[in-house]
């Protein structure tokens, strides 16, 4: 647990860095950009959508004939507003991970993990396939628990969802610049709980406005920081352990 706290610690040190900010603003900008082109495009599916489920709810006659047009069309707003967000914080979550990933480790490794040496195990098609598998996973645990709504357990799916997208997006990224690929199958194999436990605490932070905003990013930064002080660890036990060896050879 202290590692995982002091992860977050360093990642939340690390934002209030120039070069840092601007790495966190421009992926928000584009899943913005792009969010807001769909919901123009779409906004007639959208607006039917929305009253479709105000049928399921019972509520579409009520409005239509008691409420003001202007109350409807607020509804109508909020509802796209409490979906946008969630979008755009999803869309900036891959986009980190897929682009600024390299900046964010080099900033990371400089600082921190000089003397970490590169070995580059990761590739960019790995890194891709990574991240469509995340998303894909991300997509099906929401629908296979869109029935526990209806109990009211709905509430933890996501948390539990998002803790499951930011450490599969981030974990295998975080190592192969500087991972050998055995070491990252060996890191990835392992700790899955820390891993779980480090992507529900980010997770959180998807939820608390304005946090929100800061939170792909910081995410990010965490999961290098973690990941990185385990690979050194890893090899730190290893140099140990053959030194150790040559000197009970000789």
């Amino acid at each position: 647990m202290s590692q995982i706290l002091s992860a977050i610690a360093n990642a939340t040190r690390d934002l209030l860095r120039l070069k840092i900010i601007w790495i966190m603003v421009w992926p928000i900008l584009i899943a913005s950009m792009i969010w807001i082109l769909i919901g123009w495009i779409f906004w007639d599916f959208f607006a039917e959508f929305i009253y479709l489920g105000f049928d399921e709810l019972g509520i579409r006659n009520w409005i239509d004939s008691q409420a003001p047009g202007w109350l409807a069309y607020s509804i109508q707003w909020l509802i796209n507003i409490i979906f946008f967000i969630p979008l755009v914080i999803i869309t900036t979550l891959i986009i980190t991970a897929i682009f600024s990933m390299p900046a964010l480790i080099n900033h990371v490794a400089k600082r921190r993990y000089s003397r970490l040496k590169r070995e580059s195990g990761g590739t960019i098609v790995g890194s891709l396939i990574n991240a469509l598998y995340a998303t894909f996973l991300y997509i099906l645990i929401w629908v296979l628990t869109l029935p526990f709504w209806a109990f009211g357990a709905g509430i933890i799916v996501p948390f539990i969802a998002a803790a499951f997208l930011n450490q599969q997006l981030f974990r295998y990224d975080a190592l192969s610049e500087h991972a050998t690929p055995t070491e990252i199958k060996k890191l990835l194999a392992s700790h899955r709980l820390p891993l779980w436990i480090l992507g529900l605490f980010t997770g959180f932070l998807q939820y608390i406005p304005i946090v929100n905003f800061f939170s792909p990013v910081l995410t990010a930064l965490a999961f290098i920081h973690y990941e990185l002080a385990r690979l050194e660890k890893v090899r730190s036990m290893e140099s140990s352990e053959s030194a150790g060896s040559s000197a009970s050879c000789n």
